[in-house]
């Protein structure tokens, strides 16, 4: 392992440093205030934005692993199974609450869950304290520098795991290159999903970096609760239907629109509608009903009946029910400039995927499906339409879509035994060290 405690720290980040410092008490005060206020924070738990552990920390090794939002965690859940069943403990952090709440049922016995702290001095200084952690592991792209600098000045050895570096963060970065160089020379690995994501961060300054592959290929089809299935299979029986998962502000729109080109071909078509983030459910079944669609909402408790053209489906975690529901899902996120939302899940589960023109967050997954033929590109609500019909009313074509989707996903896989290989040196430095 490096020792990254000489490296010198540019003047922007000592200045970003002294600037947090003094901001503490407005992140404390104002802006917990209003993030409480928008349901952005656990009030129960906001205390843990500020280092302030609700957790006991346990004996022995423990590993820190991070991962910001849902995509995020999922990626890593496969990792922390894994590293449990080498005898650490493992305390995974988040920052959405939307994360924070998966991570209740979906994070392994015996693994801790805390809110990542805000990324001010104190902060982090009494979040490590408490949980001085062995070795911490980022996930994608979290840079938040006082976490970095501070990590690492202990002489906790920090590895990015499922790294990526889009061209327009890159862009960004190179107009800091000293600071994006500092930070990333700090990682005793950067291991990315493409050769892409590798090439930029090694322009950037990043000084080991290797190219393991997208964890979320390895991540298990997401599951459904036998009594929630059976039931919303009785309340859809034979309906067409069309899910749009993962949708943006914006997007519900478009798909509200192609709802109504295809329903005087599809007799009783149900669109059920996942958006990314559920508190937009109540926004998302005003707009449906403002436009003479009949809807309702699963955050309610309710099922869709004969009348509703329209189910909202609001809630956390059961993304593994609906994509088993629906022969066909659009991915939100790619109908607006957003970047597109991730197609495996779906591929997995047997839905054929359609997308909108804007899938830069995962350009080359969609770049194997487009070759694989495994799924179909839209621009509007007619395209839209217009596809997902065909795919409804042609089984033989939606089946050989499915076979292709899922055929080119599992091709990409093994992404969690590369990556588990990459960090072996360090398991066996820490078995040595707690020896």
């Amino acid at each position: 392992m490096r020792d990254t405690r000489a490296i010198r720290t540019p003047a922007p980040l000592r200045a970003y440093a002294r600037a947090t410092a003094v901001l503490s008490p407005f992140v404390a005060g104002i802006v917990a205030r209003r993030r409480l206020q928008r349901g952005k924070e656990d009030p129960d738990r906001v205390r843990e934005r500020r280092g302030e552990p609700t957790v006991e920390r346990p004996h022995g090794r423990l590993v820190w692993l991070h991962g910001a939002s849902v995509g995020e965690f999922l990626s890593i859940v496969p990792l922390v199974e894994r590293l449990q069943a080498r005898g650490v403990t493992v305390l995974v952090t988040t920052v959405t609450l939307s994360a924070a709440r998966l991570a209740a049922k979906r994070l392994p016995p015996g693994a801790i869950h805390q809110f990542m702290p805000w990324d001010v001095p104190a902060y982090v200084d009494r979040f490590l304290n408490h949980w001085e952690p062995d070795l911490a592991i980022f996930a994608e792209s979290e840079l938040w520098p006082n976490m970095i600098m501070r990590t690492t000045a202990r002489g906790t050895p920090l590895i990015q795991v499922n790294g990526r570096m889009s061209e327009r963060s890159f862009r960004g970065w190179q107009r800091v290159p000293r600071s994006i160089g500092a930070l990333l020379s700090r990682f005793e690995l950067c291991l990315m999903q493409t050769v892409d994501d590798a090439r930029r961060v090694e322009a950037l300054g990043a000084p080991r970096v290797s190219t393991t592959g997208n964890l979320k290929f390895d991540v298990p089809a997401p599951e459904a609760e036998p009594n929630a299935a059976m039931a919303l299979a009785k309340a859809i029986s034979y309906r067409p239907v069309f899910l749009a998962a993962s949708t943006h502000e914006g997007e519900d729109e478009i798909v509200l629109e192609a709802h109504r080109l295809m329903a005087p071909r599809l007799t009783n078509l149900l669109t059920i509608i996942a958006p990314r983030h559920p508190e937009r459910g109540e926004a998302i079944a005003a707009l449906a009903e403002r436009d003479g669609l009949q809807a309702v909402r699963r955050s309610e408790g309710a099922l869709p009946a004969i009348r509703h053209a329209v189910y909202v489906a609001d809630t956390l975690g059961e993304m593994g029910l609906f994509y088993r529901a629906a022969p066909v899902a659009l991915l939100g996120g790619s109908l607006i400039r957003h970047g597109g939302q991730n197609p495996i899940e779906p591929a997995k589960l047997g839905a054929a995927i359609v997308h909108g023109p804007n899938v830069a967050n995962f350009a080359a997954v969609y770049a194997a499906l487009a070759e694989a033929g495994g799924a179909v590109a839209v621009r509007d609500s007619q395209s839209l339409a217009e596809v997902t019909l065909s795919l409804l009313t042609d089984k033989a074509e939606r089946q050989r879509q499915r076979d292709a989707a899922a055929e080119a996903v599992a091709a990409l896989g093994g992404a969690l035994d590369r990556t588990l290989a990459a960090i072996e040196p360090y398991f066996l430095s820490l078995a040595m060290r707690q020896g």
